[in-house]
């Protein structure tokens, strides 16, 4: 009986050991990390809002940039082989497009040499390449710069432990020594998840941006061939 009344009260302590288990949430493992890693998760949490800005704003001009009708290269060719020059540039105005305003251009050349309408189209597309990219170079820079942020918290947790062990005096407090350390892991984390957010948000978008410069170099190429079609 004695026996089974120690096993009975061993298993109340662990049960209750279990029950009373802490959990640490967000908001507690931040505030966990003292002034210094609060400041450097506020610094990386306007860095992820502006990324996810940057992002979405672009990807929805990119997504507009790139929609073309496929039947408007052909109507361009009909109007310009029949010259009705003036109707071509009132379609271009109306679809306004990154790759109708280069045909555009190229129709207010019609006229001169090849070579003075191709060059003309490619000055056009450079800025409309800038345009399309614009802001773009931030997320690349957040991507580089959220982990570097993170990791100076980390080098700042280390030295609050090694400050708090310094002075002491053979008392280490845990409490005081956990703050560092949680400054170290909170703020390598969060740099860490900003700068991979910032660095898939600036690849996908690059990768949109490419397929609209195709885009843009497939017509350009399609209208001067039908210009040096003999009429």
């Amino acid at each position: 009986m004695v026996l089974q009344s120690e096993i009975q009260d061993s298993t109340d302590v662990v049960t209750g050991a279990e029950s009373t288990e802490k959990t640490l949430s967000i908001i507690e493992l931040i505030s966990s990390g003292g002034t210094a890693g609060q400041v450097i998760i506020a610094i990386l949490f306007v860095l992820l809002i502006a990324a996810i800005y940057i992002y979405f704003e672009r990807l929805f001009a990119i997504k507009a940039a790139s929609s073309v009708d496929s039947n408007f290269m052909n109507q361009i060719k009909d109007h310009v082989s029949n010259g009705k020059i003036d109707s071509a540039q009132m379609l271009c105005a109306q679809v306004n497009t990154p790759v109708s305003r280069l045909i555009n251009k190229g129709i207010t050349r019609i006229g001169k040499p090849l070579e003075d309408i191709n060059t003309a189209i490619e000055n056009a597309g450079r800025l409309e390449i800038y345009s399309l990219e614009k802001n773009i170079s931030v997320l690349a820079t957040i991507s580089g710069v959220a982990p570097m942020i993170g990791f100076l918290g980390t080098v700042i947790g280390m030295i609050l432990s090694i400050f708090e062990i310094a002075n002491s005096g053979g008392q280490i407090d845990i409490k005081q020594l956990s703050d560092g350390l949680y400054t170290a892991m909170t703020t390598t984390v969060a740099g860490l998840i900003v700068g991979i957010v910032a660095y898939m948000a600036y690849n996908h978008l690059v990768v949109k941006t490419d397929k609209v410069v195709y885009q843009m170099e497939a017509n350009s190429l399609e209208f001067l061939d039908h210009l040096n079609e003999p009429m």
